[in-house]
């Protein structure tokens, strides 16, 4: 028997008629071709079994094809994304192994044109192994940036406050001083949007960025101007107070007084009023801005478009209004009513309190603040170290309301209705018309008009679902209690009604996930609220 090599490089075995040649099996052969430097080549497994059956049995000469050489398979794969590309090398059996240069081919006939990473082909071809290996990473698009606006100025109330997932409002306090700005002052950066970077993927398609939202400083701000020197860039067009709103700040004029009284008289401002000392008894004041007060309001009546701030007490019947918050060191006998968030620092005596977003009570003194008798309302939360007493009559706590949100739910609801009703007689208007002419060409308008109707409703439906989800929220609301509830307190929840005639512990009132109204202590232990 002889072994060599084909012109094509294959494994050729020469069996010569002899009846001295010895028997021999798979193995045997086998180990005589790896003795003969062809061990690495892929076998013909049909010639060897017929090689190994013939034996010494050969009549005739006969030559068979026992091995071939294999060179490196190399097998490419690109992502669904075409994000990335991998490859996975076979290595070769008695053939030429995997090179870069045969790598680099067989991407290029899968497409893969981009990204393409030369320090992970040459590892792949070291290792020449058949674990995939990542050669190629597309790169993402990078969106661009939304514009934005950036404050110049160390601090300003902000008259549009953000609700966060628990349905609180992000409101800034005022911390009871007006900042003031001279003409000319920088108020606020807008840094423009950008378009994005764009992305390729490995088989070299271009990825386009989403570009940011542009949004433009907002129309009619009022005491500012934009730069000569550069239009992204608002400075203030004149002295007054910074305010922050939505995509801006208007600075507006503040009027100072040393009190407001008799000598004084009203005040009705278009902007900011800053009271030094007191506002007096049956004294008004209103303002489009805030109101800062740094002494008491004794008896008077406020109403701000902004904020209030009262540095000193609310007394002897006085009516506060906001639109926004009100924060003040300590209120009897008077009515406060805030557009947000409603601040007593210390006591509330017989007051009654209204916020559509939440009261707190004895912040400055939260071992001894109280909130006796009254009433308070809010949406979220009603806070204060101790609530009612034995001493004071009934106590009235009303959580989950919001008035405005409700009459604006009632006036979508009821313009529904409107719609609602407008449909069918234009759909029977239009099918008249269809069918028995249209000689006076009231048809499209008849079908304006439907399509109105069923826009408008469309509207409606989306307005009245934020709506009833805002108002979902108050589920979640809670009476906090941070000492201790006492005496006589009538309490609602969402429309649930109790009468509390026992002490109850700190920890806070809530529905629990059943919808029954329950007290948490301190400890996070849950009982049922019993009469």
């Amino acid at each position: 028997m002889q072994l060599g090599t084909s012109v094509a490089g294959d494994v050729v075995l020469t069996m010569e008629p002899s009846a001295e040649r010895e028997p021999f099996d798979r193995a045997a052969l086998l180990r005589w071709m790896t003795e003969q430097g062809f061990g690495a080549c892929q076998v013909n497994e049909e010639a060897i079994e017929r090689a190994v059956r013939m034996g010494t049995g050969a009549q005739e000469r006969v030559v068979l094809l026992l091995a071939h050489p294999v060179d490196a398979l190399v097998q490419v794969q690109v992502a669904r994304d075409a994000m990335q590309a991998e490859v996975r090398i076979t290595a070769a059996q008695g053939g030429a192994p995997a090179s870069e240069e045969s790598v680099r081919e067989a991407l290029a006939g899968a497409g893969v044109v981009a990204g393409i990473d030369a320090a992970a082909i040459a590892q792949a071809v070291l290792t020449q192994r058949a674990q995939p290996v990542v050669v190629a990473h597309g790169v993402p698009a990078v969106d661009g940036k939304d514009a934005e606006f950036l404050e110049l100025i160390a601090a300003a109330p902000d008259r549009a406050p953000r609700v966060d997932a628990d349905g609180r409002i992000n409101y800034r306090e005022h911390g009871g001083a007006i900042v003031l700005v001279e003409s000319g002052a920088l108020l606020m950066r807008r840094e423009p949007a950008t378009p994005g970077t764009p992305g390729v993927t490995v088989l070299g398609k271009v990825l386009a960025p989403r570009p940011g939202r542009d949004v433009p400083f907002a129309d009619k701000l009022s005491g500012v101007a934009l730069s000569e020197n550069d239009p992204n860039l608002l400075v203030a067009a004149v002295t007054g107070q910074p305010v922050l709103v939505r995509a801006g700040v208007m600075v507006e004029p503040v009027l100072h007084l040393a009190e407001v009284d008799i000598a004084a008289g009203n005040i009705r401002y278009d902007g900011s009023v800053h009271v030094d000392g007191d506002i007096a008894q049956g004294m008004q004041v209103q303002a489009s801005g805030d109101v800062i007060v740094g002494g008491a309001v004794d008896g008077g009546i406020v109403q701000a478009q902004g904020s209030i701030v009262v540095k000193g007490g609310v007394i002897a019947r006085s009516r506060l209004q906001a639109e926004c918050a009100i924060d003040v060191r300590f209120a009897e006998v008077s009515e406060l009513r805030a557009g947000t968030v409603l601040v007593i620092r210390q006591n509330a005596l017989e007051c009654e309190l209204h916020a559509l977003d939440r009261i707190s009570v004895g912040r400055e003194v939260p071992q001894r603040g109280r909130l006796l008798g009254g009433s308070a309302t809010a949406m979220m939360s009603i806070a204060a170290p101790y609530i009612g007493s034995a001493d004071v009559g009934v106590t009235r706590l009303v959580l989950g309301a919001n008035p405005v949100l409700e009459e604006q739910l009632r006036l979508t609801m009821q313009a529904q209705d409107t719609q609602q009703q407008r449909v069918p007689g234009l759909r029977k208007v239009i099918d008249h018309l269809r069918q028995h002419g249209d000689p006076k060409g009231l048809l499209a308008r008849a079908e304006a008009s439907l399509q109105d109707a069923l826009t408008q409703l469309t509207r409606l439906q989306q307005q009245r679902d934020a709506l009833e989800q805002q108002l979902a929220r108050a589920r979640g609301a809670t009476l906090e209690i941070g000492m201790a509830l006492q005496g006589a307190v009538d309490f609602t929840l969402c429309g649930q009604r109790i009468p509390l005639r026992h002490d109850l512990r700190a920890g806070c009132l809530q529905l629990n996930a059943d919808g029954v109204l329950v007290h948490v202590d301190s400890r996070g232990f849950a009982d049922p609220l019993v009469a």
